[in-house]
């Protein structure tokens, strides 16, 4: 696989005098208030290492991304003219021009115009339809846009076979297609964790369902040390194992998938470890009464919204003895500030484990990159993925669309 990093741009000259055009997909689906202002640049931040590189090396580069879910058909609400202020304040000293469509005649004559060392941002992909069908026809228009190389940098959406991630690669040479600065980290710090874990390895899982983890938890039997679990899916467990959980969220159909699980760590001789406690509440509501409970003796009518303080300490002792942590998903109710109290302390466990004990630690992905981020832990980890479906799909041991169509 081609990598950007290893890019001979000589080796890439034109012969017709004009200036290398480069057709990168990138991942600028960032959240916007109701002004339609950026709120967290951290994806556009994500891929500045190989824009830069690109542009500085003389290349015309044309950016193509998506934003939000506009079901195939134009929406102001989700135009991408609304990142162009957000990118120029990221790269003042480059001349950036912003395309109303991303393919047509009028974006293929702005295509031909550009410039050495200029931006061309598209519009949103997903305007047209062709885009999630990873249309050919769409894919060749995007082709058509006289690019000489084709780089993806867009991990967050590597696990979609659409046109701009995997349809349209295809139509460049496989010597003209290369993989992003941002997406070779993200497969490099992912296969630290899968192939080049220093032990103790230990895997933090949290989030509502088990159905939602359980090609995950089973890719990560074979290799890890300890497994954590909390959220909503610990009470399934609890269940499976005749606990009584109250109203707590549990997946009956998975009650046996559970035990399987359960006596499938006991056979590989992996410590899982369930939140022995939880904080409780007699509704659902941040307002909710609240007191601690063991986590398999929950009152009939109350539910388990987070893990307890001997959860806690048990947890963050796993984690400070661990020299290798892969974390996803929130330990409990996150969005209520009464039952975020178990995900900050994992945040903060994972934060020292990084900080003092020198372990490598990836986050992979969704609320657990929110708590990462809200407690201005983010740089005090080893990385902190930008692509949680991504992430997740790549961790269970599946191959994603978009490395397939590079190779």
């Amino acid at each position: 696989m081609n990598k950007l990093s290893h890019i001979n741009f000589s080796d890439l000259q034109t012969t017709d005098g004009q200036a290398l055009k480069a057709l990168m997909r990138v991942d600028f689906n960032v959240p916007l208030d109701e002004e339609r202002n950026v709120t967290d640049d951290t994806r556009i931040k994500a891929a500045l290492p190989s824009i830069q590189m690109l542009l500085d090396n003389g290349t015309a580069l044309i950016l193509m991304s998506h934003l939000g879910r506009p079901k195939g058909e134009a929406n102001p609400k989700y135009s991408l003219k609304h990142v162009v202020g957000s990118l120029q304040e990221l790269l003042p000293d480059v001349t950036i021009y912003f395309s109303e469509n991303c393919i047509g005649e009028k974006t293929q004559q702005m295509a031909h115009q550009l410039k050495s060392g200029e931006l061309l941002l598209l519009e949103n992909t997903r305007f047209h339809k062709g885009e999630k069908a990873g249309d050919t026809d769409f894919a060749q228009a995007l082709a058509d846009l006289e690019a000489h190389i084709y780089v993806n940098d867009a991990f967050g959406t590597a696990h979609r076979a659409h046109a701009s991630t995997y349809t349209v690669a295809q139509l460049f040479p496989e010597s003209h297609r290369f993989i992003g600065l941002l997406m070779a980290k993200e497969i490099e710090n992912a296969d630290k964790v899968l192939n080049n874990a220093e032990r103790p390895l230990t895997a933090i899982l949290g989030g509502a369902k088990v159905s939602d983890k359980l090609l995950l938890i089973e890719s990560l039997l074979d290799k890890v040390n300890n497994l954590l679990i909390g959220g909503g899916m610990a009470y399934t467990f609890f269940k499976a194992s005749g606990g009584n959980i109250g109203n707590s969220l549990v997946e009956m159909e998975q009650l046996e998938l559970a035990k399987r699980l359960i006596k499938t760590c006991e056979e590989k001789q992996v410590h899982l470890c369930l939140p022995v406690d939880s904080v409780i509440a007699d509704r659902f509501d941040n307002e909710a009464e609240r007191k601690t409970s063991p986590s398999g003796e929950i009152p009939d009518a109350w539910m388990g919204l987070d893990i307890g303080e001997q959860a806690r300490k048990e947890f963050s002792d796993i984690i400070a003895n661990s020299k290798t942590i892969f974390w996803n998903g929130p330990m409990g109710v996150f969005e209520f500030a009464n039952f975020a109290e178990g995900t900050k302390t994992v945040a903060q466990a994972v934060a020292a484990a990084t900080k003092e004990k020198g372990a490598f630690t990836l986050i992979g992905g969704g609320d657990s990159v929110a708590a990462i981020n809200s407690l201005g832990l983010q740089n005090e980890v080893s990385y902190v993925s930008t692509g949680g479906g991504a992430m997740l799909k790549f961790m269970e041991g599946n191959s994603l669309p978009a490395l397939k169509a590079l190779v």
